[in-house]
Order: C-alpha cells, then sequence, then structure tokens
C-alpha cells in the first residue's frame, strides 16, 4: 500500500483521472469525519465546495453503508450522479423480502442488546448496525453482540470502527454496487476511497488498469492499493482531482 500522494500515486492518479472515470467514495470516516453519535456526522464546508466542484468535471457517486434517504440528506447540496445505500443494497435490491429479513431480527437484538449501556441499535430496514462507541465495557459489550448475531442464523457480519454492521447474507455489496454504476454511467475506469471493511468488498475486485482503490488510513490488513493517512486528507485529494480533471478536459471529449 503507497501514498496516493507519492510521485507515484499522484502520476497513477492523473492517468485514472484523465480517463473516462467514475469516482466513488465512502461517506462516513472518508466524506465526513466519524463522530460518536451518526446521526451527528457532516462533511467540513471545506469539503463540501470541493465536492460541490468536482462534481461539475466528472461523474461522482457515494456508496454508502448508510441508508439511501439518510446519505441524502447528508448530501444536500452536492450533486452528486447516485447515491447507494445499505452497503449496496439500496436502490436495486431493497425489496420486501430483505426488509422482512431485518425485520425479524428486531426482538431478539432488542432483547438483549438494547439494556447495554452505550449500545445503539440503528435500524436502516434493509440492513442493521449495532454501533458501540460509548460503551465503557467494550470487549464485554462485543462479545454480547457476537453471541446474539450467532443466533440469527443466514446473515452476514461486518465488523467496522466501533460498530457491527449485519446484512442479509444474500444482499450484494458495494464493490458490485460500484460496477453497476460504473456501467450505469458509462465509464470505463473507477476510483474509489472508503475507510473501513465494508469497502474491501471494493478494494478486492481484481481490476488492475481499471480500478484505482485508495483507503483512508494506512494498514496491511487491506487491499487497497494506495492510502492517504487521515480523514482530513479527503481534501487534498479532491483538490488533485479537480486540478487533474481541469488540465485533462482541453485535451479531451470526457467534459460533462
Amino acid at each position: 500500500m503507497k501514498s496516493i500522494f507519492s510521485p507515484e500515486g499522484r502520476e497513477v492518479l492523473e492517468q485514472f483521472v484523465w480517463s473516462n472515470v467514475l469516482v466513488a467514495f465512502d461517506f462516513d470516516g472518508t466524506l465526513a469525519p466519524i463522530v460518536a453519535v451518526p446521526e451527528r456526522a457532516e462533511m467540513r464546508k471545506r469539503t463540501r465546495a470541493l465536492l460541490c466542484a468536482a462534481t461539475k468535471l466528472l461523474p461522482i457517486v457515494v456508496i454508502s453503508g448508510r441508508a439511501q434517504i439518510d446519505a441524502r440528506r447528508k448530501l444536500k447540496g452536492a450533486d452528486v450522479d447516485g447515491v447507494v445505500g445499505n452497503h449496496g443494497i439500496e436502490p436495486w435490491q431493497a425489496n420486501d423480502r430483505l426488509m422482512h429479513k431485518v425485520a425479524g431480527w428486531r426482538s431478539a437484538l432488542d432483547e438483549w442488546l438494547l439494556p447495554l449501556q452505550g449500545v445503539q441499535i440503528e435500524d436502516k430496514v434493509y440492513s442493521v448496525a449495532i454501533h458501540f462507541r460509548r460503551s465503557r465495557e467494550k470487549k464485554r459489550v462485543r462479545a454480547s453482540i457476537d453471541s446474539v448475531l450467532a443466533t440469527l442464523g443466514d446473515v452476514r457480519v461486518i465488523p467496522g470502527k466501533q460498530v457491527v454492521n449485519v446484512l442479509p447474507k444474500s444482499a450484494p455489496h458495494k464493490g458490485i454496487a460500484l460496477e453497476r454504476e460504473r456501467r450505469r454511467l458509462g465509464c470505463d475506469t473507477a476510483i474509489y476511497v472508503g475507510d473501513d471493511r465494508t469497502d474491501e468488498d471494493v478494494f478486492e475486485l481484481d481490476q488492475p488498469g481499471r480500478l484505482l482503490s485508495i483507503r483512508v488510513g494506512a494498514t496491511r490488513n487491506s487491499q487497497a492499493a494506495y492510502f492517504i493517512r487521515s480523514q482530513r486528507e479527503i481534501d487534498e485529494f479532491l483538490r488533485l482531482v479537480i486540478e487533474f480533471r481541469r488540465r485533462a478536459l482541453p485535451l479531451s471529449r470526457i467534459a460533462r
């Protein structure tokens, strides 16, 4: 994993930005800082301004673990080309079958987890996020969460940053969502920036020369090819994308 701001990384980024590219972002931890109360997450003003400027130059989508309606609310004012919610489920697989499956989990989750101090169950209709960032006994709480989830049957459990995401096992993931959005928008290549375990579904796609994968935070446990050190560096990343795209536009027919 190499820095996208290294000479090599900047060269690769510029090559992708000059192509017929889709740029996709996660929201929490990527476009916006992670906060203790998920409802309060917001992009910084500078990030929002840069994102809005970038949307005028090239296709941009957001693929979030949030419910689609929630992610759209957080992005209000930014004219992105698409918002995918629930880790890739919304809008294409948002159906009654998945909704009823998730609803069936709630009685067990509420009974065993709501009494635990610092635990918040976020019901996103097609998936559930169990937050325990505010717990003072994180190891004990996490063990309790794992015990309850083991009783639910056919689920996919994706650990995050002091959150556990619970999805129907058959549901599409972010990698599938990115490919669908790339085809929908008629793009040949894609850049994806994310920060968490659910983003590994994109990073693990085997598409050399077609996908530029960038993780927020360097780690040996990721399949991303490049990294930015912290969420605050997303502004510099957006600035570079804008700079490179503006250089490319007079020389190509990829202007929107």
